[in-house]
């Protein structure tokens, strides 16, 4: 079993009355299966009210399913003696980090963790320096985090998660409050953690130049995965993405614009530097 992996998963917002009446349920997430393997780095992709954030928020326990089960390392996330081990393993971070972040001092944020898991002070230093260095923060340890941009604040507040050393760190839309340099740090920061340290990687976003680089890509709607696969399969179903609300990478439509007025370039083409391979061969014919 992978790190990670949901069983016909399930789950419903329940609106009530005055009189405890049930008025609405919203199947929010419907009937999905998942497996993700230690070490990867799995993007969800959907439109705002696709259900990606709330199948986010069940990896971590925040939601417990209403249906079907969700494991992490095989813990299944309904049991409540499991919700402590369960939010070790995967770590969140959200997408406003003034939401994460409660200390005058970024150091002390990012302590924070290590310290309420009982972890000895001096080990605790030593996870804080690692955090922040991770994430290239380490000289901003005694500036207050009040001071920092979006993108290093965001950075500050996955030092903290990895602090607490999760194998698996779930970011819900951690860029959405981002300008373009701030968003550019941190998924270069998340890559980092992947590549370097391993960490298996679950970005939720809908921001499609994020996901390049991703092992595998799942696109949901209404509450479902419609569609998964490499980012250059996903990436290559241009029309129906389009369907589902959904952009590609920019460089992505302009070689679908390019093919569909007859230029030979092949399909799902993700980097500028394919493009431009594509279009030599293309003149050299």
């Amino acid at each position: 079993m992978g790190i990670i992996k949901a069983a016909k998963l399930f789950y419903d917002y329940v609106s009530k009355d005055e009189h405890d009446e049930i008025e609405e349920v919203i199947h929010a997430v419907s009937g999905v299966d998942l497996d993700v393997e230690a070490g990867q780095f799995i993007a969800i992709l959907g439109h705002n009210g696709s259900g990606k954030s709330t199948l986010a928020k069940q990896m971590n326990a925040l939601l417990v399913p209403t249906g079907g089960t969700l494991w992490v390392k095989e813990m299944d996330t309904s049991q409540p003696e499991n919700v402590w081990n369960v939010r070790q393993t995967a770590g969140m971070v959200f997408q406003n980090p003034d939401n994460q972040i409660i200390a005058s001092l970024v150091e002390e944020d990012v302590g924070f963790g290590p310290e309420n898991l009982g972890v000895p002070t001096e080990d605790i230093w030593k996870r804080v320096n690692q955090g922040l260095k991770s994430v290239g923060m380490l000289e901003y340890s005694h500036h207050s985090p009040n001071r920092l941009s979006g993108g290093q604040k965001q950075r500050v507040a996955i030092a903290g998660v990895m602090a607490m050393e999760p194998e698996c760190i779930v970011l819900d839309e951690p860029t959405a409050m981002l300008d373009p340099n701030g968003r550019k740090e941190v998924i270069e920061t998340v890559r980092q953690l992947n590549q370097e340290k391993k960490v298996t990687v679950i970005l939720i976003t809908h921001y499609m130049d994020e996901v390049v680089h991703a092992d595998k890509v799942y696109v949901m709607d209404d509450g479902k995965i419609v569609l998964s696969g490499t980012p250059r399969q996903v990436f290559s179903q241009v029309e129906y993405l389009k369907q589902l609300r959904l952009d590609v990478p920019q460089v992505t439509e302009l070689a679908y614009e390019l093919r569909q007025s007859g230029v030979d370039v092949p399909e799902g083409i993700l980097t500028i530097e394919e493009l431009v391979e594509s279009l030599e061969r293309f003149k050299s014919r």
